[in-house]
């Protein structure tokens, strides 16, 4: 009787230390943190110094990506990081299920600079004696993944500035700064609670405005041509309007020209435009290559 109580005791203990080990364990945050999570936005923001950092965590036995852990141990042992060594299941906690690559990082938020700070020459505007500058901005842009994207795309084709509108905008999340592959972290990103007033002040500083616009019916009052055929020789700004409505029309009013891509076939109805990142990569591409060619 006794060895059968024994083992149904073994057993029950057996039972219950399983039910724990499946149950996540809870990790406290520090007040006012948020969890970043990915490979490049957690190094990067282990590199550049712009958060406070508090505590990093990695996937236990990650296998194949052995050297990478060893490597964020080092970058955090620098910053002088705690390292966690957690399960899977911790991280997906941690984050809420968003793909963490084994990696998460606990640290304060990033927020929008002011336009004040965006008026400051940048590392690379000295460079630029023909005032060849771009700055990116983005009305009511309220998608993480599209933020991140169009932010990528910027910093990788070389834009000067980007500046959001204050209203309706999405702000800079981890999931932003995912998205972004960790362009977010090393790119500063300004913000304006009066748009349009800011486009009024640049025109009045000779920069153009140039807005974008999917279907060119729809614009009054604003010349419209193809982004093939758009020249510049002074500053410029491209204005991009919302995921949903594109430009408000007081911004398009503030626009000099209004950009739009030529489709390479007649287009079915309701499949006539593209998303707002895929847009933007294009029209940056074909702008900032004449800035390209312009500094040879």
């Amino acid at each position: 009787a006794i060895r059968e109580l024994w083992s149904w005791r073994e057993g029950d203990f057996s039972k219950a230390r399983k039910r724990l080990e499946r149950k996540p364990v809870s990790i406290e945050r520090t007040k006012g943190s948020e969890i970043l999570f990915g490979i490049a936005p957690c190094s990067l923001a282990l590199s550049q110094s712009r958060r406070d950092l508090f505590r990093l965590f990695l996937k236990q036995s990650s296998g194949s990506r052995r050297l990478v852990m060893s490597e964020f141990v080092l970058q955090a042992t620098a910053r002088g990081v705690p390292v966690h060594h957690v399960k899977r299941r911790e991280l997906d906690a941690l984050c809420r299920g968003q793909v963490h690559q084994g990696v998460c990082l606990e640290a304060t938020p990033l927020c929008f600079k002011s336009l004040e700070e965006a008026e400051k020459p940048g590392l690379g505007d000295e460079e630029n004696p023909n005032q060849q500058l771009i700055w990116l901005v983005l009305e009511q842009i309220q998608d993480p993944m599209n933020l991140g994207a169009l932010l990528r795309s910027a910093y990788f084709l070389g834009v000067d500035r980007v500046v959001t509108s204050q209203r309706n905008s999405c702000p800079l999340t981890p999931t932003v700064s995912k998205a972004s592959s960790g362009a977010m972290e090393v790119f500063d990103i300004y913000s304006t609670d009066d748009l349009r007033s800011f486009l009024k002040a640049k025109t009045a500083e000779g920069w153009e405005v140039v807005g974008t616009v999917s279907k060119p019916e729809d614009v009054e009052n604003v010349p419209v041509i193809s982004c093939l055929e758009f020249r510049w020789n002074k500053p410029v700004i491209i204005v991009i309007g919302s995921e949903g409505d594109g430009l408000s029309l007081e911004t398009q009013l503030l626009c000099h020209r209004m950009l739009a891509i030529p489709p390479g076939r007649a287009l079915h109805p309701g499949i006539e435009s593209l998303n707002v990142s895929v847009a933007t990569g294009i029209l940056l591409h074909s702008i900032c290559s004449q800035k390209l060619r312009h500094s040879d």
